[in-house]
């Protein structure tokens, strides 16, 4: 797969993943890149998506229906409403400024029980821009999920964190072979511009 002049020019959608406190140790070198990718796509109008992963209550109660709460267990899930379950502060106002949606899910994949594939569609979306964290779960299940609704995804390698160097690599590799482009921002931003 390349990208070609017909492909350049498709309409994007910057999709954020899972910017939340929980995440802020794995975000240290590729939070630059997202806050650039944001600017770039705010200053272009396109638009900008944010995910926000957390559970209720009710799922973090025994007998537990959601699968990543049996993985997990309730200590191990962000609970909706906690400290861990907001945006970090350098994304928060990026989500509210404008009204930018956000997609509250609860697994994975953004576009499971959710109304993702609307909001794109209602946007006219042709392509999605995938940052975030984790690269390796919900950024690499959300981007492989776009590519399966029919969207030209790009999953971003330098505004993507995760766990480890070797989940990182594991998860863009995996994706680079079968799904889509894997790119750096700065080759976003040229395609874009």
């Amino acid at each position: 797969m390349s990208i070609t002049p017909s492909t350049a020019k498709m309409t994007s959608a910057l999709l954020i993943v899972d910017m939340q406190n929980v995440f802020t140790s794995m975000t240290t070198t590729c939070l630059p890149n997202i806050l650039r990718l944001s600017t770039h796509f705010k200053t272009h109008s396109l638009p900008r998506i944010f995910t926000q992963h957390g559970h209720t209550q009710a799922e973090l109660t025994p007998p537990f229906k959601n699968q990543l709460v049996r993985k997990w267990g309730p200590s191990g899930s962000i609970a909706k409403g906690s400290k861990d379950w907001e945006l970090m502060p350098d994304i928060g106002p990026l989500a509210t400024e404008n009204e930018n949606p956000i997609i509250h899910k609860n697994t994975y994949d953004a576009f499971i029980n959710t109304n993702l594939a609307a909001v794109l569609e209602e946007k006219g979306t042709e392509r999605v821009v995938v940052c975030g964290v984790m690269t390796d779960c919900c950024c690499d299940t959300t981007a492989r999920s776009a590519f399966n609704w029919g969207f030209e995804t790009w999953l971003v390698k330098d505004a993507c964190g995760t766990a480890s160097k070797k989940q990182h690599e594991t998860g863009l590799n995996g994706f680079g072979y079968a799904f889509g482009e894997v790119l750096e921002t700065g080759e976003v931003v040229k395609q874009l511009s």
